[in-house]
């Protein structure tokens, strides 16, 4: 249909761009310019974010994938055209509802933008890598390939393991990290892809105490070397579609820690991540965040106001 024509080449144009900024640009905002310049009468541009949210979500997954499907041309040597068109393609071709998006279309599609955006051979090589994929797929009783590998996206060797039916959980580690900052206080908060701010968040590794996890997240997300977790915050989770279209439930543990010795952040290389900055409590309130960071950020502020309080009593 001409509508999801046209919001798939949005999606892969926003992609491109953000790609061409080294991952450190708006993305809300480049996704709006693009609407705005050529998707007048567009009646699904949900689509367009929906597609494009899906590719950061799982971008580290969906590299892998090309990377194992087309080991002779490393990520960076693939055009960045190319690059984006696969990871669109592959998105739909993994995570899509089939019922919605059969595979052949998704790489049907892929390869039309590939020809309309790309270089001569653009096509053919988005063919020959989709097609791969597409091959590897486990297959059904009746011999048609399922929408998606049956591992993790990572893993393109293994498949074949059965279909879970119930909704899987993750595990991670949050921190709401603060500095003393002569007589105030400020919280390090990170901006992420689509310009919400939010806390360093991560899994939690093979061994690992809730702690360590947490420590690690911090230095890789923000730079910090030394922190002081205070206490924890509480529990948050949230729904996410992982493989499959399937359901994962996300279990985040947040902490308040305390920024000690260096105190100057710097984001991490995630392309997820595109600043990280201090603010000052009444800053915070200003700013774009998700809802269920909510109670943990009104907790910090609690106990920071608190602290600010005590430190004045003993002046």
């Amino acid at each position: 249909m001409a509508s999801r024509h046209l919001a798939r080449s949005i999606a892969m144009q926003s992609l491109y761009e953000w790609d061409f900024y080294n991952f450190k640009a708006d993305l809300e905002a480049i996704i709006e310019k693009n609407l705005q310049e050529f998707g007048q009468g567009l009646s699904d541009k949900a689509f367009v974010y929906e597609l494009v949210k899906g590719v950061v979500e799982h971008l580290p997954e969906i590299n892998n994938v090309i990377e194992k499907a087309a080991p002779q041309w490393p990520m960076e040597q693939i055009s960045r055209i190319n690059r984006n068109v696969l990871r669109l393609g592959l998105y739909e071709l993994l995570y899509a509802d089939e019922s919605e998006v059969p595979p052949k279309v998704a790489i049907n599609e892929a390869i039309e933008l590939a020809k309309n955006f790309g270089s001569k051979t653009s096509g053919k090589f988005v063919n020959g890598v989709l097609g791969a994929i597409y091959k590897e797929m486990p297959k059904t009783e009746n011999r048609e390939p399922v929408q998606a590998l049956k591992t993790e996206a990572h893993d393109f060797e293994s498949r074949g393991k059965e279909r879970q039916s119930r909704i899987s959980e993750e595990a991670l580690v949050s921190g709401v990290v603060f500095r003393q900052k002569n007589k105030d206080v400020e919280i390090a908060l990170i901006l992420d892809a689509f310009g919400y701010w939010t806390f360093p968040k991560g899994h939690i590794e093979d061994k690992e105490t809730l702690e360590q996890a947490l420590a690690r997240e911090i230095k890789e997300e923000i730079g910090l070397d030394e922190i002081k977790i205070i206490k924890e915050l509480g529990e948050r989770e949230y729904i996410a579609n992982g493989l499959e279209k399937k359901q994962v439930r996300k279990k985040v543990t947040d902490f308040l820690v305390e920024a000690i010795g260096k105190i100057e952040i710097n984001p991490g290389e995630s392309p997820g991540i595109k600043k990280a900055k201090w603010f000052s409590l009444p800053e915070i309130e200003k700013l774009k965040k998700y809802k269920d960071c909510q109670y943990s950020l009104e907790e910090t502020i609690n106990f920071l106001e608190n602290k600010k309080i005590r430190i004045k009593d003993n002046e």
